[in-house]
């Protein structure tokens, strides 16, 4: 059983509407994106599947392992996906203060190294005050949540059902939430592809967000 909610309710798009949920439902495109890599055991890997269907991503890369990976970032960009801020220690927007939440937004851009105007941002655990998203929405950024969570981060979950959750809920103008990390590895080497091969199946394109 699912701790999480994998289909995020119109409610909530309702309650926070200047945060994006999903796109259009009348194109068949869907918006695979990727949370709090780059890392070498995981990242290189999606990279190859998304190669293998020619579809593209978004990865919402954390600051730190940008400095630390620096090649594979250059990579994500060089292979047509795009890139956005998780912030660089993967703050809780709600246990950390309006300015250090802020500061950490900005270290990120920094650690990039291009233009950090409009790149989309993601708070991490999906937690941010109502102040700092006003602050972030105000310096440009798009603030990017999603409408499928396929929750392979959560280790409790079994492969089965970490692609049940995507198949279940996925349809067009989705943007699906999988984490290229070291705790969601074994869930998502099994998900990804089948989830690929089910949006090929379907004649839909997959992506960037940017």
């Amino acid at each position: 059983m699912n701790r999480f909610i994998t289909k995020t309710p119109k409610l909530v798009h309702w309650l926070f509407p200047k945060r994006v949920w999903a796109f259009s439902r009348s194109q068949p495109t869907v918006y695979l994106t990727f949370d709090d890599g780059p890392i070498p055991e995981v990242t290189p890997w999606v990279l190859d599947v998304l190669r293998k269907y020619d579809a593209r991503a978004t990865f919402f890369c954390i600051g730190e392992n940008i400095t630390k990976h620096p090649e594979i970032a250059k990579q994500i960009l060089a292979e047509g996906h795009s890139i956005g801020n998780h912030t660089f220690y993967h703050k809780n927007g709600w246990k950390t203060s309006y300015t250090e939440y802020l500061k950490d937004l900005e270290k990120f851009n920094s650690a990039l190294k291009k233009s950090a105007i409009k790149i989309p941002f993601r708070p991490p655990y999906g937690k941010m005050t109502s102040r700092q998203a006003k602050a972030i929405l105000k310096k440009g950024h798009d603030i990017i949540m999603w409408d499928v969570l396929s929750g392979d981060y959560d280790e409790n979950i079994s492969e089965t059902t970490c692609l049940k959750n995507v198949l279940s809920n996925i349809e067009k103008g989705s943007i699906i939430v999988f984490h290229d990390s070291l705790k969601a590895e074994k869930n998502l080497r099994y998900a990804l592809p089948s989830v690929l091969e089910y949006i090929k199946n379907k004649g839909w394109n997959c992506g960037t967000i940017s």
